[in-house]
């Protein structure tokens, strides 16, 4: 039967080559089991839970907040819309307001910032545009799923040794709510205009501040 939708995937490949942010560790995958040898295949992965395409979770940075196991289902799913923001160097209050109707409608909003196309290059650690203070603050007013965006961060990059509320203020405002936010998808490009159905299906860990996910949209 034909599916009466396309799929378009947004995450990248996880390999032990995918970008990292700064200072965390890589993945790393073994088979340990082969079917040869063994009569059946096994790979073992060992990674941070923020690696690739993934999803941070309000226990990611904020303490005694909410995790990946923590939300229903219906938390990684719904009508999202894409907002285009490659030329800009910061996504601002004024910009969004002219999506306001739009995003008053939808759970997700995706930020398209040309990023996707950097992924695995130096240019990747360069800052994208991210929403500015008084955007973020604005967005969280909303009654939001998530935000998405082709980048690391909703925040400019920072080590990861240097985590704090002053530079990663973005993260706090929109954790603070019970959002999510989905880091490093791909393929916003092939997204259309109009309202879309996202997916962000995350392993179901106990107690995890984050997991990588095989995000999609549905249109």
């Amino acid at each position: 039967m034909n599916m009466p939708y396309k799929i378009i995937d947004l995450s990248h490949i996880l390999n032990e080559n995918a970008t990292l942010y700064p200072d965390t560790v890589g993945p790393k995958f073994e088979v340990i089991n082969n079917v040869a040898e063994h009569g059946f295949m096994e790979m073992q992965a060992t990674m941070v839970l923020h690696s690739g395409t993934h999803i941070d979770a309000p226990c990611h940075i904020l303490q005694d907040t909410k995790s990946i196991s923590d939300f229903p289902i219906e938390k990684f799913i719904g009508p999202a819309i894409v907002i285009p923001c490659g030329d800009m160097k910061e996504i601002s209050l004024s910009y969004l307001k002219t999506f306001e109707s739009r995003i008053a409608e939808v759970d997700f909003v995706i930020f398209f910032t040309g990023w996707q196309y950097k992924w695995n290059s130096d240019a990747y650690f360069d800052n994208c545009p991210t929403p500015t203070q008084e955007a973020a603050r604005w967005l969280a007013q909303f009654n939001l799923k998530g935000i998405g965006i082709d980048a690391f961060s909703v925040d400019p990059v920072v080590s990861a040794h240097k985590v704090t509320p002053e530079n990663l203020p973005n993260h706090y405002i929109l954790l603070e709510k019970d959002m999510i936010l989905i880091e490093n998808l791909t393929n916003l490009d092939k997204l259309p205009e109009g309202v879309f159905t996202f997916q962000c299906l995350p392993i179901n860990i106990e107690n995890a501040d984050g997991s990588p996910v095989r995000a999609m949209a549905m249109i």
